[in-house]
């Protein structure tokens, strides 16, 4: 076996408090099977999307107590370097995937061993709340264990700046080589000073806030059917709905307890195919008009709206339009601005245009739209992978409250006798048909990381000239930067006036992603013109499938 491996591998168990990984590594060691090994240390997690994701086990290629032990100890430190004061309080919060109270554990026990004041949340409960319990607290800094919606095998760590938004290079490469020559860790239980529970009265805050802002005056007869995806969301959104004025909420029997394994999902994220299909059939049973889904962690929002022979599922663009519609003269009489990102539909820029707002757009991922505002406040922001934003006192991605938002707009519309669906035909009746997709390829293995930068590589260096049809007027690679935003990876491929392509590494998962988006021209019918944007983008992605083979 290659020593420097085994060296390796032996520091590594002398620094993993955990005797069933150690076992494990031993074992592999005993056996010489060095390509699993390898498998496991030769491409370690790192700070990526605002912290760490991956699959648990042992090393430091998996999601595991030494990867978390090591990874607060980076925090501790980072904190030290941008002369954040620690004993402001870490808030520290979890969701119910398997491993996650373990890890939750880990990280309250190192910050209090360092002399940091802890914020513990009560129970596992929805990423926002730790966004907003380190606003409200003034906090140095939050800690969320969880990984969204990522497979059941995966878990995370999110990490959250004193701002309350997720944190931006180069913050993440220092907590990284930090994390990465840590050394042992002194631990301290939560019998040491320091160690708080957030006060309910805290979290009941946010509840009451967010009620005042989206509830129905005088209830509503709106039918509506919930699903959490067995995360987290499942009490906490339920309550809010009955709160809020809606007496006629139906949820998810089978999804509706956390449960890590998310035994009734291929994937559970609302995104993917089939993600809904429990959901529309207990909406037809129910006769509600709005299905409103979270992912796991409870921060991001899919939905779905009755249509007169079935449902449409919302795109996260759709959802953005639909909330920007109901919140921008509020944003305007306050002087807020509005902000999405590269790989979101177009369409926002225009709404916001008509209404003398402020917009902007940003590189991909919540990090960068909390921030768009700079010294100003962000009254809404989204991204098309069902992230929004329609509160300040969040600076994230927040799938509660924004239900809270679409539930009311949806309320608003059926007084008038109609529908969200109705809303996007007068949306795209002004503004223009922006028909829009996305491909994404999921790659395996630890080669996969490599595979995606070649393609993507490849794909840059001999560009298409067309795309479904559609002539490829410019290619830009946004490693160089793009309209004053920071290079990033990735392409875009420009279309002229019908539209563009961008072709990226996604930054949370092993995937290739492209995001499209065509817009006819006004010429004929609306349904004409979505007929012909939904055939464009379906040549587009035919052509896509085709050039990103892995």
């Amino acid at each position: 076996m290659n020593e420097t491996l085994r060296d390796d591998v032996v520091a590594w168990m002398a620094l993993d408090p955990d005797e069933n990984d150690r076992r494990t590594l031993r074992d592999l060691l005993e056996a010489d099977n060095e390509a699993e090994l390898e498998r496991r240390f030769a491409s370690p997690l790192t700070f990526g999307t605002a912290g760490l994701r991956g699959p648990e086990k042992a090393g430091p290629a998996g999601m595991n107590r030494a990867t978390v032990r090591r990874a607060t100890q980076g925090v501790l430190e980072w904190l030290h370097e941008i002369g954040v004061d620690a004993t402001r309080g870490v808030v520290v919060g979890r969701d119910a995937r398997h491993g996650s109270e373990t890890f939750n554990d880990e990280v309250v026990q190192v910050l209090l061993g360092a002399g940091a004041v802890v914020y513990e949340l009560p129970s596992p409960l929805p990423t926002p709340f730790v966004p907003y319990c380190v606003k409200a607290l003034n906090a140095a800094a939050g800690i969320m264990i969880t990984a969204s919606h990522n497979p059941p095998e995966d878990n995370g760590y999110k990490l959250f700046a004193r701002d309350g938004a997720q944190i931006i290079p180069p913050d993440d490469e220092i907590v990284e080589g930090y994390a990465r020559s840590a050394g042992p860790a002194t631990l301290a239980d939560r019998s040491t000073p320091g160690h708080e529970i957030v006060a309910t009265s805290l979290l009941d805050e946010y509840r009451s806030h967010f009620l005042e802002r989206f509830g129905v005056d005088g209830g509503s007869e709106l039918r509506i059917t919930y699903t959490p995806l067995h995360g987290v969301g499942g009490e906490t959104m339920m309550n809010l709905f009955a709160d809020a004025g809606y007496a006629h909420v139906t949820p998810v029997a089978a999804q509706f307890k956390p449960d890590g394994s998310f035994p009734t999902l291929p994937f559970p994220n609302p995104e993917e195919p089939g993600a809904l299909d429990l959901a529309i059939q207990t909406a037809d049973a129910s006769n509600s008009t709005l299905i409103v889904a979270n992912d796991p962690d409870a921060d991001r929002l899919g939905a779905a709206a009755k249509t007169n022979d079935g449902w449409h599922l919302l795109r996260g663009d759709e959802i953005g339009w639909l909330l920007a519609s109901a919140l921008l003269d509020e944003i305007s009489a306050a002087k807020q601005m509005v902000a999405t990102t590269i790989v979101s539909s177009t369409m926002l820029e225009k709404m916001a245009n008509a209404s003398d707002v402020p917009f902007a757009t940003t590189l991909t991922g919540f990090k960068w739209i909390a921030r768009a505002a700079g010294e100003g406040v962000l009254g809404f922001g989204y991204e098309e992978a069902l992230g929004f934003a329609v509160d300040a006192r969040v600076a994230d991605k927040d799938g509660l409250s924004a239900a809270l938002a679409l539930a009311r707009l949806a309320h608003e519309l059926s007084l008038k006798g109609h529908t969200v669906l109705n809303r996007l035909d007068e949306l795209e009746t002004r503004f223009g048909v922006h028909a829009t997709s996305q491909l994404a390829l999921r790659v395996t293995g630890p080669q996969g990381p490599a595979l995606i930068q070649r393609v993507v590589a490849e794909l840059g260096a001999t560009p298409p000239t067309m795309l479904g049809m559609l002539d490829v007027r410019e290619v830009i690679d946004l490693n160089e930067g793009w309209r004053g935003l920071l290079p990033t990876e990735g392409l875009l491929f420009g279309l002229g006036e019908w539209g563009r392509v961008i072709v990226r590494p996604s930054g949370t998962e092993p995937k290739v992603k492209a995001y499209i988006e065509v817009t006819p021209p006004q010429e004929g019918s609306l349904a004409h013109q979505r007929a012909r944007g939904t055939e464009l983008v379906d040549c587009v992605r035919a052509d896509l499938s085709s050039l990103l083979r892995l």
